[in-house]
């Protein structure tokens, strides 16, 4: 009370005695006389408002003064003018201005007056707190008696000048001369921005008193460059160069109070001088990101950071787990790892300078188990001097004159100026750095912090080579134990392993000697207390502890248990742990296998005289018999597959199951986890709670027969090992396995591929491994049966019927959705994606068998769109043939001796339209492959029109009845295919409307009938080839015969080729001429200078469209289009439809698009219900990488500087689909994303020909 009363008298006075004195509002004033006569001039002299009359109620704003005069500020005259000078026709008029605007004035000082105030108001809370702080807080300084070497409010400002009143100082500061030796104080201020400049314009804080000054230094104004204070700059750089040459290290106290960049511009000189600089820096800047910032930036080494920070134990420790190094049972890192936030690199004090005695904050038994706390960080460490010697009080860096004492081995306890091992905790500091520098000499990178009670805390340094520990139990004394009651006994402790020995145990203790003086020439310490310390003593000799029963948890958990007798706050005790002799043989035993994969692996390993058979072979040796189909075992394969051979992926309860059930599965997981070390994951837990998913990895394959099973047993040899060392250990030494086989397993996939990925670049091997994704043999073979005569087809024995069964590669289309069962193969998306993930790859021979396998389907002239094993295919697709022959083409220019293809027999499953799927495996109906193309051209040149069979909900529950009625046939004026109607989708935009609620449903949101853009590509492509191959003798036709009305025409694969040629461009490029002749429907153009997504549609508007269907066309026929032309429309489909990561379908300035795509919305929006904008706006990957190829070819034709433009954006490009093929669990890209490539959770995770069509673009790069 007595304390409230005085300073209640103290803010009175500072208002009424100094503040309304010293009158600073003037500063921030108009003065109101000066500036209306000025204003009555300015009106007399006939000026007049310029422009019309101001909007709203304008203000007038005070222009400060450049000189900071009293009443020396002005306001703008002319917005004066606009303001109060319109009407003004007279004296009367005039007078009557004048009092307006000065009115205005005056309420602008009013406005000023309450501004100063409020800082005024700041100025005197803060005055307040200070002398609170500095008299009378019992954590505070205890100044005394207000002097003039303590005076009441600290002096911001130093002058070489004597004291003097008030108004002397006015006058001096108005004298230049005199005003420049008027400096101010450096300091910081706290919660403030550390970025910004406390004293620069706009800054208040010396005027509302927050600053915390430093009375020994001042304020450098340096400006933003050199040139703004070219002596200071000069002077500041040599003194920097000169402490680099002769300072292994610098700290950079109260770092952010020198401006960012003069902070830059001294430590590069400083490193020009010294480039190994070690550079320490305090920062206050209470944020980790601002502290890294300045880390960046600066290039610090450490940051300190303050155990007296913290306010008990737990804290303490929580600092040591914070910056002491990386967790027990760590991820061994590899040399190249992803960036990830990490914290600065600290220098960990017990305490700072700036900190307050340890010894009044908390108690001189502290001192002792805190430093031990800190010893064991892993990282830099330190003290301030006075520490070790129980100095109880703050030494003042600033006005501190008084000797340290000097160090002398035989001082006497009583002698004051002198100190040795018997002052202070100085002979437990010095074990303890010795204990912190062999520790980090030896490699015990790992921390783990265990709190065993409110004041005791565990730390424990690990070696990840070894395996040996060093644990330090510290019991703190936050509150002295001469008035605090602490507890007298302590729960046992657990140390896993076998205690080799205490390396030391140490207590403080109370001495007799006289009580502490302060000394006038000398700072001294507290001498009634020391250290008493034992180093390198067994177990069972401690003071401190009794050595309790040894146990056994689990088969792999070796225990001792540890009881506390005289842990006393201040206590320390240090043991050396190794594992149990039983554990460091498997650790040694696993560590030699695994230095197959990874030479970090040598150390620590020991050799097993019984070590099993199996892994006496290099695993790699084991892998490398393995095909390809078997690696998509052994790495891949979702849980529908899985699922399909009566298993599933491996589930974590407590979290989720894994992506796949080969090692990729557990490699993803492992790969988030690992740059983070989150040993706390699911996944950790499961492997240290139990042997399930151990088992698991190796059981499946043995469950798989053939070579698979011995690579499943060097599994379940190593895993042998792993099973028997503890297990906090088991996460970290089973990614080393699982990533080791791994990457073993990859490099044999890339050993069985082509020159293009064995060479290519990482993006290109990471695309490649979307082959082995998606090409598998599943339980039933998806493909059908190929002809007997065919060689080289792979084969198996039937689990069932115990036969030989052929076991053809096919390819998913997607991954989870389309993996298994007649849903994994449809003949568009195979043949789209078999060019990027087959030939490519160069898996010729399994593409082979893929595109004999569906030439076998054929029927109606088609292949099919699902595939369905073939007995229940469906043929309701036009474009799915012109892919399959466009594979052929791709097959034959690629695959040495590729022409070959054109004779291997084809087994027929329908040799008639109508009959019915023939028993395979005969050569009752073979065919040379050139005869099922040759039918293909031929049913289309006649026409091809059928009912689907089985046609009804059976088949499709959403299509209508006339959506059955399948018609493609080639208009004989143009050459173009053509085909389809309004109620069916024949190409890959093939969405049908699902929802009532609509009244979509029956209808497909893109039919897309008439003469398709990417069809019309695909057929040029088809008939030019075989133009080509018949020319050069590799195909016996030339031609196709049209039978019609009893007559027979033929024409040539040339003179189709020249049609389409003639006619493209003429009717699908959609010209910026409004009078263009060819343009029949001017009034539907939307975007011009692009070509038609159609011709000939029945809803014409929709040929009109912009879709990326045309840079399919331009990939396989280039020729089609002229150059300009061409470069135009790719430059529109490059502004409006590339996405992030994809192309948008439609141009999102159509009425219907519509970017998101969620299949599970049904409401009455007719654009979007039930995912009706499936193709409609969503960007789809895989035609990116023919834009991205059309774009390259187009480039190179229009000269070097679009094609160097071009390849910049296709970098750019693919650099953001790797990002993404990094990220994803499931190493893939997916089939589509939402607008602006946003996750769709509907889009397949990842898809083939996503994968397929960019691995083309990097071919084509």
């Amino acid at each position: 009370m007595v304390f409230g009363l005085m300073f209640q008298i103290l803010r009175g006075l500072l208002w009424t005695e100094v503040f309304s004195q010293m009158k600073l509002w003037e500063f921030l004033q108009v003065n109101v006389e000066k500036a209306v006569e000025q204003f009555r001039k300015v009106l007399q002299a006939g000026n007049k408002p310029e422009g019309p009359e101001l909007m709203g109620k304008p203000k007038l704003k005070v222009i400060q003064d450049s000189q900071y005069g009293r009443l020396s500020n002005t306001v703008d005259m002319q917005l004066a003018l606009e303001i109060f000078g319109r009407h003004t026709n007279g004296p009367k008029s005039i007078q009557e201005s004048c009092d307006w605007f000065k009115k205005s004035l005056e309420e602008l000082n009013v406005e000023c007056y309450k501004e100063m105030h409020s800082h005024h108001e700041k100025a005197i809370n803060c005055i307040v707190g200070t002398v609170c702080y500095e008299r009378l807080a019992t954590h505070g300084p205890l100044l005394g008696p207000v002097t003039r070497t303590n005076p009441l409010v600290t002096r911001y400002f130093t002058y070489p000048f004597e004291d003097m009143p008030m108004e002397q100082e006015n006058q001096l500061m108005l004298n230049p001369n005199e005003a420049c030796h008027l400096l101010a104080h450096n300091g910081w201020v706290m919660g403030d921005d550390p970025l910004r400049n406390f004293a620069e314009a706009g800054s208040n804080v010396y005027l509302r008193r927050e600053l915390v000054c430093w009375g020994d230094s001042v304020k450098l104004r340096y400006g933003d460059k050199p040139e703004d204070c070219p002596y200071l700059w000069a002077h500041m750089k040599k003194y920097t160069e000169i402490t680099a040459k002769h300072f292994s290290g610098v700290r950079l106290d109260n770092c952010h109070s020198t401006p960012l960049h003069v902070a830059e511009a001294m430590l590069a000189a400083a490193r020009v001088v010294r480039p190994n600089l070690y550079v320490i820096a305090e920062l206050f800047t209470g944020s980790e990101q601002l502290d890294n910032l300045f880390v960046n930036r600066l290039g610090i080494t450490s940051l300190v950071r303050e155990a007296m920070s913290a306010g008990n134990s737990h804290e303490e420790g929580r600092l040591v787990y914070r910056f002491g190094g990386e967790p027990v049972g760590s991820f061994v890192q590899p040399n190249l790892r992803p960036l990830v936030p990490s914290i600065a690199h600290a220098m960990f004090l017990d305490i700072t300078h700036d900190n307050e005695c340890p010894i009044q904050v908390r108690s001189a038994y502290d001192a002792l188990p805190s430093s031990a706390i800190v010893s064991m960080a892993c990282c830099a460490s330190g003290s301030t001097r006075g520490y070790d010697e129980l100095v109880p009080h703050q030494i003042s860096v600033v006005k501190e004159e008084r000797l340290y004492p000097k160090w002398n081995p035989d001082a006497l306890q009583s002698s004051v100026g002198e100190v040795n091992l018997q002052t202070g905790i100085m002979a437990g500091k010095l074990a303890l750095n010795k204990l912190h520098q062999e520790l980090a000499e030896k490699g015990f990178t790992q921390v783990y912090v265990d709190q065993l009670d409110e004041d005791t805390v565990a730390v424990t340094r690990h070696c990840p080579s070894t395996h040996q520990s060093v644990v330090t139990v510290s019991r703190t004394a936050f509150k002295n134990p001469e008035t605090h009651q602490y507890k007298e006994h302590l729960a046992p402790m657990y140390i896993p392993g076998k205690i080799e020995e205490v390396i030391l145990e140490a207590r403080t203790i109370e001495r007799n000697a006289e009580s502490y003086t302060k000394d006038e020439t000398c700072i001294n310490g507290l001498p009634n207390y020391t250290v008493v310390i034992r180093e390198h003593v067994q177990l069972k000799d401690s003071e401190i502890v009794k050595q309790g029963d040894a146990t056994t948890k689990g088969r792999s958990e070796f225990v001792e248990e540890i009881l506390f007798e005289k842990l006393t706050p201040g206590s320390v005790i240090t043991f050396r742990v190794s594992l149990d002799p039983n554990s460091q043989k498997m650790v040694g035993y696993l560590r030699t296998q695994l230095s197959q994969f990874n030479r970090l692996y040598k150390s620590g390993s020991l050799t097993d005289s019984n070590v099993p058979g199996i892994l006496k072979v290099a695993l790699e040796f084991l892998i490398s018999k393995l095909t390809l189909a078997e690696l998509n075992v052994l790495l891949f394969r979702c849980d529908a597959e899985e699922q399909e051979d009566g298993g599933g992926c491996y589930n974590i309860p407590s979290w989720m199951p894994l992506k796949y059930g080969g090692l990729q599965g557990f490699v993803s997981v492992l790969s988030e986890l690992r740059p983070k070390n989150d040993l706390g994951h699911p996944f950790c837990d499961n492997l240290r709670q139990g042997d399930w998913m151990i088992n698991y990895v190796s059981t499946r394959l043995m469950n798989k027969g053939g070579a698979l099973r011995e690579v499943g047993k060097w599994f379940s040899a190593i895993f042998t090992y792993l099973k028997h060392i503890p297990r906090y250990l088991v996460p970290s030494y089973f990614d080393g396995i699982i990533v080791g086989a791994y990457a073993t397993a990859v490099d044999e996939i890339f050993n069985q591929m082509s020159s293009f990925v064995q060479n290519g670049s990482t993006l290109v091997k990471q695309l490649a491994l979307g082959s082995v994704q998606m090409c598998g043999v599943g339980h039933v073979p998806a493909l059908p049966p190929l002809s007997p005569e065919l060689e080289d087809v792979p084969v198996r024995l039937n689990n069932v019927t115990k036969q030989e069964e052929q076991c053809c590669v096919s390819l998913a289309a997607g991954l989870p959705h389309f993996s298994t069962g007649i849903f994994r193969c449809w003949g568009r998306d195979t043949f789209i994606a078999l060019r990027g993930l087959m030939l490519l790859t160069g898996r010729y021979l399994e593409a082979r068998n893929i595109i004999l396998a569906f030439a076998g389907t054929m029927r109606h002239g088609l292949i099919p769109n699902l595939l369905g094993q073939g007995v229940a295919a469906r043929y309701n697709c036009r474009d799915a043939v012109w892919w399959w022959l466009q594979c052929i083409q791709d097959y034959c220019s690629i695959v040495p001796n590729g022409t070959d293809i054109i004779t291997c027999p084809v087994s027929r499953m329908y040799p008639t339209d109508d009959s019915e799927a023939q028993p395979l495996g005969t050569v009752d109906h073979d065919q040379p492959l050139y005869v099922v193309i040759q039918e293909a051209m031929q049913r289309h040149i006649q026409g091809i029109v059928f009912r689907e069979r089985n046609a009804g909900p059976q088949i499709d529950r959403n299509m209508r009845d006339e959506g059955f009625n399948v018609e493609a046939k080639v208009n004989p004026e143009t050459g173009f295919v053509y085909g389809g109607n309004r109620f069916n989708c024949g190409t890959w935009m093939d969405k049908m409307g699902e929802s009532d609620k609509a009244h979509n449903r029956g209808v497909p949101a893109t039919p897309r009938d008439g003469s398709a853009v990417e069809i019309v590509g695909l057929s040029k492509s088809a008939v030019r080839w075989l133009m080509m191959m018949n020319e050069s003798g590799n195909y016996p036709y030339s031609s196709v015969t049209i039978h019609r009305d009893g007559a027979e025409q033929s024409i040539s694969y040339k003179e189709w080729n020249q049609l389409i040629q003639e006619n493209f461009e003429r009717l699908f490029y959609v010209s910026d001429d409004p009078a263009d002749p060819n343009e029949q429907h001017p009034d539907l153009v939307h975007k011009k200078c692009i070509y038609k997504d159609s011709y000939g549609s029945s809803s014409a508007w929709c040929d009109y469209q912009l879709r990326p269907n045309f840079t399919i066309a331009m990939v396989v026929a280039p020729e089609l289009f002229t150059v300009q032309r061409a470069w135009k429309a790719l430059e529109m489909v490059e502004k409006k439809l590339l996405g992030p990561l994809g192309v948008k379908t439609l141009d999102p300035d159509d009425l219907v698009y519509c970017g998101v795509y969620d299949n599970a919305l049904d409401n009455d929006n007719y654009n979007c219900a039930k995912g009706f904008n499936y193709h409609q706006g969503p960007e789809w990957l895989w035609p990116v990488g023919y834009f991205l190829r059309a774009k390259l070819y187009f480039a190179k034709k229009m000269g070097q500087e679009k094609y160097n433009e071009s390849v910049y954006l296709v970098k750019n490009v693919l650099s953001r689909l790797y990002t993404h093929l990094e990220r994803s669990p499931w190493k893939g890209l997916p089939e589509l994303t939402n607008e602006n490539g946003q996750y769709c959770p509907f889009s397949c995770e990842t898809q083939a020909w996503s994968i397929a069509t960019v691995l083309e673009a990097l071919y084509d790069l």
